[in-house]
């Protein structure tokens, strides 16, 4: 890609956006951080330092006033804001990245959907896991045929943080769209799709585990997909001991797969793509999963799978292919309604203690 890069507008400088948007777009080519919006002092603060020629601003409007020097915004402010930010940025005409979950419900995606589709413009959903190494590695024994026919999906996003951290991620307010159903769920539901395809029928459990919490942090999804394929999903913030990150069973073999993609971790700790050569989003060979048959109590059987290297540089550069070139958009909006079809209906299957049929 050559020519002036992109001005991006980023909204939200918290977690999502300090530690996963920002480093990312930054990193992209074609892509260029124009101006961050946070109007805590100590973010803005944070801001400045990590990016020396950003701009701040202090409030959403500043960025829509000025909507006309900007080519891209991205949303990476609390749930309930998503839906309303994201309006607001189309109907300024501008194309948009929303995080996960885009919206609180699947009709809510959908209506971003026809706006976007209305206005002619880009409406991109970060659904960043579907670049971790272990689903890329995993993906590619499916498509390349190496388990056989896959007939039951295990994927665990478990964590011990028996201490409540706060915020709204953690708020019992419906309106803030909190619990692990929706945050760390969003991601697993999305990967059983990307790799099986759609769902037929959803069973789910969720629970407060921790004392004074007031929203799911314990919950586990079973999916039956068309196809006959069965997905069990756990997310967790109060598992002591850790299980697998993935165990898929199949005809021909199985593979099983601990601990979780190191991409996080290394932008927490400050690390950019780019700058570690060609070692970002690798891990070493005592993480490698395993494939293959067996009942070896220590191994579990089978030989090592060397893991790909995880890559969530490749969503952002597959956005500005997207605006720059007319590439296809990495994560639709439609999509992201299809994952939240399933988690609505997780949430009904647990509070109504029902198995829930999808059309």
């Amino acid at each position: 890609m050559t020519g002036i890069p992109l001005r991006v507008g980023l909204v939200g400088y918290g977690l999502a956006g300090s530690v996963f948007h920002a480093p990312l777009i930054a990193a992209t080519e074609g892509l260029a951080l124009d101006t961050v919006v946070t109007s805590n002092p100590e973010r803005q603060r944070q801001a400045r330092a990590e990016f020396p020629d950003v701009r701040v601003a202090t409030t959403p409007d500043e960025l829509f006033d000025r909507a006309g020097e900007l080519d891209l915004i991205v949303i990476a402010s609390p749930n309930r804001t998503h839906v309303p930010l994201a309006t607001a940025a189309l109907e300024a005409g501008l194309p948009v990245v929303v995080d996960k979950p885009v919206a609180g419900t699947a009709a809510g995606a959908r209506e971003l959907a026809a706006l976007a589709e209305a206005r002619g413009l880009l409406l991109s959903v970060f659904q960043n896991r579907r670049w971790d190494n272990d689903f890329l590695t995993l993906r590619t024994l499916v498509d390349e045929g190496e388990l056989g026919d896959v007939y039951r999906f295990e994927s665990r996003f478990e964590r011990w943080r028996p201490q409540l951290k706060g915020g709204w991620r953690e708020s019992g307010d419906p309106a803030e769209i909190g619990g692990l159903l929706y945050d760390l769920g969003s991601h697993v539901v999305d990967q059983a799709l990307v790799l099986f395809g759609p769902v037929s029928s959803v069973y789910a459990e969720t629970d407060t585990r921790r004392e004074g919490a007031r929203t799911d942090d314990d919950t586990f999804i079973a999916l039956t997909h068309a196809n006959g394929v069965r997905s069990h999903l756990y997310v967790s913030a109060a598992t002591a001991q850790l299980g697998p990150r993935f165990r898929v069973l199949g005809s021909k073999a199985g593979y099983v797969k601990h601990g979780l993609d190191p991409q996080e971790a290394a932008l927490r700790d400050g690390l950019r793509p780019g700058t570690t050569g060609a070692d970002w989003g690798t891990e070493p060979e005592d993480l490698w999963g395993r494939i293959g048959s067996g009942e070896s109590p220590v191994t579990g059987g089978g030989r090592p799978a060397p893991t790909l290297p995880g890559d969530y540089p490749a969503y952002y550069a597959a956005v500005a292919r997207a605006l720059l070139s007319g590439g296809p958009n990495p994560v639709t909006a439609l999509e992201a309604a299809a994952a939240l079809d399933v988690l609505e209906a997780a949430r009904r299957s647990a509070d109504e203690k029902v198995t829930v049929t999808l059309r």
